[in-house]
């Protein structure tokens, strides 16, 4: 089968479901996951015929597409802050937003050393293993309820030669933290429930529901058992960083003061909504 005629096969069978840039992207990624080719390179080879294994790849991917499953699940992987990241579907897919948080994170604490940190919910462990790298003096721990998540963050830390020691806990059920840390970090589940006919289905059908949903009543949950573990946990002038619902970010920055954080600071992202939290222990 000739790569061309993949090509044309998924704008045929996709047009339904995605715009043509997307299936284009679809199709490169796959073409650099599967036959190591870029794009240049592809061009220049209009005409390459594939064995049949490569292309029964494409066409297992074509019909997993076909279904609105997530790009990265069938290729395994994702890139977040310019490394790469094992992904299934016991994590999340590391967001673009979220290399904004870990940004603010290091951004904040550019002038000191040896920081004790935690990553709380770490799913994939984009945010623990991405400031393990950045800040190479740092003692970084995280923490997960989901042993099938943590294995696949310990694989990435290895992978990314990332010192990070990871802890599986609910955290629900905490009464303290062991230790004593100087940042404190979470993207926790924030998407009330009520708000699921408002996603897509590549992340309704396939992303895990226990790392993104909170019930109606009661959405701020983690934030407030995570943020009364961190007004005690944190040393002096330590930091806690949220990613949070951007339809609750005036609640949370009541509950965070409410709590006894100083210097409460609500940040926006590059599309302009209300996603980060940065709280200060005087």
């Amino acid at each position: 089968m000739y790569i061309n005629s993949i090509k044309s096969l998924f704008h045929e069978r996709l047009i339904s479901h995605y715009p043509v840039q997307e299936i284009n992207s679809f199709f490169h990624l796959l073409t650099e996951n599967y036959l190591n080719k870029s794009r240049l390179e592809l061009a220049l080879e209009p005409d390459l015929k594939l064995d049949q294994k490569d292309a029964d790849l494409f066409l297992d991917a074509l019909s997993r597409l076909e279904e609105e499953y997530p790009i990265q699940y069938i290729m395994g992987h994702t890139e977040f802050m310019g490394r790469r990241f094992k992904v299934n579907k016991n994590v999340l897919i590391p967001r673009p937003e979220t290399e904004e948080l870990i940004l603010w994170v290091l951004n904040s604490n550019s002038e000191r050393t040896e920081l004790d940190i935690l990553d709380i919910g770490t799913g994939s462990g984009c945010i623990s293993i991405s400031l393990s790298k950045q800040l190479s003096d740092a003692r970084v721990d995280a923490m997960d309820i989901s042993e099938e998540a943590l294995r696949i963050a310990a694989e990435n830390a290895k992978e990314n030669k990332a010192g990070v020691n990871f802890i599986q806990s609910d955290i629900l059920t905490l009464k303290s933290l062991s230790r004593s840390y100087d940042i404190i970090v979470s993207n926790p589940p924030y998407v009330r429930k009520s708000e699921k006919s408002e996603m897509k289905n590549n992340v309704l059908k396939y992303e895990p529901d226990l790392a993104l949903f909170v019930e109606d009543e009661d959405p701020l949950i983690f934030y407030r058992k995570i943020g009364e573990l961190a007004f005690i946990a944190l040393n002096k002038s330590g930091y806690l960083f949220f990613e949070i619902n951007q339809f609750l970010a005036e609640d949370l920055v009541k509950l965070i003061k409410a709590i006894g954080f100083d210097s409460v600071e609500l940040k926006k992202d590059i599309f302009g909504s209300d996603r980060m939290i940065r709280a200060l222990k005087k």
